[in-house]
């Protein structure tokens, strides 16, 4: 049944249905300003909601796409490192050795996820020793002179290889001395790759304004990252090192070049007081151990057989995975300090 406006007769009981616009005139030339007024509103919210469900529909169609060429969730990762950005920032211009913590909690993570991927191989870490020796390793450079800090570094590896050669002796299980000798370096490793790159990140930050140059080199070897993701993603069509990491491209290397130069020059002028020239320098070093620390992580979890260290930051993998472009850079940036402090603009 239709009542005598063309609309559909209402059923008790029901809400009204919505009227089009034309329904809407139809009312106000009847000289039913209320009735033709909620029409007008009914037909607008219908259309608003069309509106918003359409591009809803288009927002997850492209962030399916990206998840699929990527392997990311992309919105949850830009999230996820948005709040561990806000950490980080917090930490360093307030009380900066808050970032003691932090520093120290991500690389134990990263000892754990480490050590963990390495067992599931069939490799043999000791879980416990890691630990100690990397919280050592991290929180002494913070009281101790440097040159004791490489001090702290032999006594940490040398204590993780002891304990595995002893661990292994009183196994006795017959254990090839090939293997053995490998899990020994890769204890060794361990401490070398994960708590000795965040204990320079310490050094770094004892020093007058290294604050200042941990928040740069974060920034640099985060957009250089954001840089290689997004030109990669839109232009990518070149493998740049197709047997370690086949997503890599060169347009997203050179899209990471431009971006790691950029904040590189802007983090120069307004964060370390350095002539521009010195922020292109200190850009294209950071983009480089940046880049040599993503493929190199890349090439250790393809030996590994895994694709992400842990599953422990959705969208983005393991903490360790975020910190393969972070870890070699403290190392570059305690270097670009020591070179750059006389160079520093009055």
């Amino acid at each position: 049944m239709s009542d005598r406006s063309g609309g559909a007769a209402e059923v008790p009981g029901e809400p009204a249905p919505p009227l089009s616009r034309r329904q809407a005139a139809r009312a106000r030339e009847a000289g039913e300003p209320s009735a033709a007024f909620q029409a007008h509103v009914r037909a607008a919210r219908s259309e608003f909601d069309s509106h918003v469900a359409h591009a809803r529909a288009e927002f997850e169609e492209a962030n399916e796409r990206i998840k699929q060429r990527t392997g990311r969730n992309l919105i949850l990762a830009i999230v996820i490192a948005l709040a561990i950005g806000a950490v980080v920032l917090s930490t360093l211009l307030f009380v900066k050795w808050f970032f003691l913590v932090f520093a120290l909690g991500a690389a134990l993570l990263g000892v754990f996820e480490f050590s963990r991927a390495l067992s599931a191989s069939g490799r043999r870490v000791d879980l416990v020793p890691q630990l100690v020796a990397g919280t050592v390793l991290v929180l002494l450079p913070a009281i101790l002179d440097p040159w004791l800090h490489w001090v702290t570094v032999f006594a940490a590896v040398a204590f993780v290889v002891v304990w595995r050669l002893l661990r292994q002796m009183v196994a006795d299980d017959g254990r090839p001395g090939g293997a053995i000798l490998s899990d020994a370096l890769v204890s060794a490793f361990v401490q070398l790759y994960v708590p000795f790159f965040a204990s320079l990140g310490v050094v770094l930050l004892r020093q007058e304004g290294g604050q200042w140059w941990i928040l740069s080199f974060v920034i640099i070897a985060v957009a250089a990252d954001t840089g290689a993701y997004a030109s990669g993603l839109a232009w990518g069509r070149h493998p740049m090192a197709p047997k370690i990491s086949p997503k890599k491209t060169w347009e997203g290397f050179a899209g990471a070049a431009a971006a790691a130069v950029i904040a590189g020059v802007l983090v120069a002028i307004f964060l370390l007081s350095l002539p521009w020239w010195a922020g292109i320098v200190v850009g294209l070093v950071i983009l480089g151990t940046a880049t040599a620390g993503d493929l190199g992580e890349s090439m250790i979890k393809r030996d590994l057989g895994i694709k992400d260290m842990s599953s422990w930051l959705p969208g983005h993998g393991g903490v360790l995975d975020r910190l393969d472009s972070i870890l070699p850079s403290a190392m570059a940036a305690l270097a670009l300090y020591y070179l750059f402090s006389p160079v520093v603009i009055a």
